[in-house]
Formats: C-alpha cells, structure tokens, sequence
C-alpha cells in the first residue's frame, strides 16, 4: 500500500483509474522482481486478454504526466520534508552505474545508510560521465533541495577541478575522492602526490594554501 501522501499527489495528475494500474504495477514490480513487460502483462490482475494487458501496461508507461519532475520530484521533497529539518545538513550523493546495456548517471539523498533517488539520466555513451552530464543531474536535486546545506559527494570519477568549482559557484560542498598520484603544493614547497602523505584511514588533515 502506497503511503498517502503518495496517493494525494498522483491524483493530481492522474485518473483514478491510471492509479490504479500503478499501484497494481508497483505491487507486481515487488512480487515478481523483474521488469519484463511481458512477464508483468502475464500477471496483471485484469479481466482481458494478456495481448489487451500488455498495450494496457505499454499505453500507461508512456503517459506525459508519469514525468520525475512532475511526479518524483515532490516527493523526494515531501519524504526530505518529514525527515530533515530546514537548514540541515544534507549529503547528496553522485553516482554512474552501469546496469546490463544501460549506463545511468544518478544524482540521490543520503538518510539513515539508505540513498533515495532524485534525478538520474541515460548516458547515451559508454564509460565516464563529463562535467555538463554531471550538471544536468546536479541541477534539478540543487533547485530541490535549497532549504537544506549540501554536500556533494563522489568517487575518483567526479574529482575534476571544474566540478568543484562549478559546485563552489552554486554555493554547495562537496567532498569529492581524488587519485592518488594526484599532485598539489604547498605554498612555499614543490609538487607532491596525495599517496605520499602519512595518513591513515579515519585520521584527517587540511591545507588550506594548498594548490
């Protein structure tokens, strides 16, 4: 059963009974654990035809108003609402994973170990992300969530310069996981690799004039 405040916002948008088929598709989706149209058409507890079930399923997926920043988007807010206070501290998390054929770019919000999506796009290309696909994900979660103090975090794949300073424009804080032959200098000292520091995990340490 979906929460109500789910149900209050999809009527909004759509019919009673496109609610209905999505909280038969929800319930299938966590019955059957796969995605495989036909499999779900099998299975819908309609009284028509599987062919009728599965144009049923094909017209309902492509409806304009099923749309992430119409639907998704409040709420993700709504959920951030209940759960974090205005003005708190909010750690948002960048993400690529690469799923069967799919190469997805996901931008979520950290809560209590768990991550709860808010925007994501297809990478129509293999490998890395670049700076302006990681803005197009960042964007709509930095709109969202401006009630909240962000901090962006990310792996080896998001550690360009660009991105942080891009981030620090937004006015938004990030923590971004550097390689370790990656060099910087200390005022007044020569080059150095981040690798040739004596720290240990869970120890930290800051340079602030550091280039």
């Amino acid at each position: 059963m979906m929460p109500l405040f789910y149900q209050t916002l999809l009527e909004k948008y759509l019919t009673p009974a496109q609610v209905i088929t999505l909280k038969m598709l929800v319930w299938l989706l966590q019955t059957q654990k796969q995605m495989r149209l036909k499999r779900l058409a099998a299975t819908l507890p309609l009284p028509i035809q599987q062919n009728s079930r599965r144009r049923h399923l094909q017209r309902f997926l492509t409806l304009d108003a099923l749309s992430v920043v119409l639907l998704w988007l409040p709420i993700v807010q709504e959920i951030l609402t209940r759960y974090s206070k205005t003005g708190a501290r909010l750690v948002i998390a960048l993400d690529r994973t690469q799923w069967k054929e799919n190469n997805v770019l996901m931008v979520s919000a950290i809560h209590k170990k768990r991550a709860i999506p808010i925007f994501w796009v297809l990478l129509e290309k293999g490998g890395s992300s670049n700076l302006g696909e990681q803005q197009k994900v960042l964007r709509p979660a930095i709109r969202l969530l401006k009630k909240y103090k962000l901090v962006v975090v990310g792996d080896r794949e998001f550690h360009s310069i660009e991105l942080a300073s891009w981030l620090q424009q937004e006015n938004v804080s990030f923590v971004l996981r550097q390689k370790q032959n990656t060099t910087f200098r200390q005022k007044r000292h020569s080059f150095q690799p981040l690798n040739s520091i004596p720290i240990r995990p869970g120890s930290r340490q800051f340079y602030p004039n550091s280039l």
